[in-house]
């Protein structure tokens, strides 16, 4: 029977090359499905054979506590150099998406609290 072992669901690209290196690195036989059309499905890795999927499951979490502690060094790094992604910074490289998103939001509070400032008028 096979198993999933990472759903590839917001997965970078990259932790996912990562993870079959890991695999073939380990000789662990896997097969990959593709996202669905329409995103119903997000795809995954799947392990063939159930024999290794205890030892593949302590390789991913070998595997995803040192990806975290590197991204984490990464952002802090970045921090430091000033050069981590901020709120200004969003706002200032994309204006159009940011008054997108308050005119959104803007009309969703209009909507939920109409109904209820209204109430007493009639």
């Amino acid at each position: 029977m096979t198993t999933l072992l990472l759903n590839l669901r917001q997965v970078p690209d990259d932790e996912a090359e990562e993870v079959r290196t890991l695999l073939d690195e380990q000789q662990i036989p896997f097969y990959e499905t593709t996202p669905s059309l329409w995103g119903i499905s997000s795809g995954g890795i799947w392990l063939t054979n159930p024999v290794d999927r205890e030892r593949a499951k302590a390789l991913m979490e070998d595997y995803q506590e040192q990806r975290t502690r590197r991204e984490r060094e990464r952002f802090e790094e970045a921090q430091r150099d000033g050069t981590a992604p901020t709120l200004g910074g969003r706002l200032r490289d994309q204006p159009g998406r940011a008054l997108g998103v308050l005119i959104a939001v803007t009309v969703l509070i209009l909507v939920t609290l109409v109904p209820f400032l209204t109430l007493g008028e009639h």
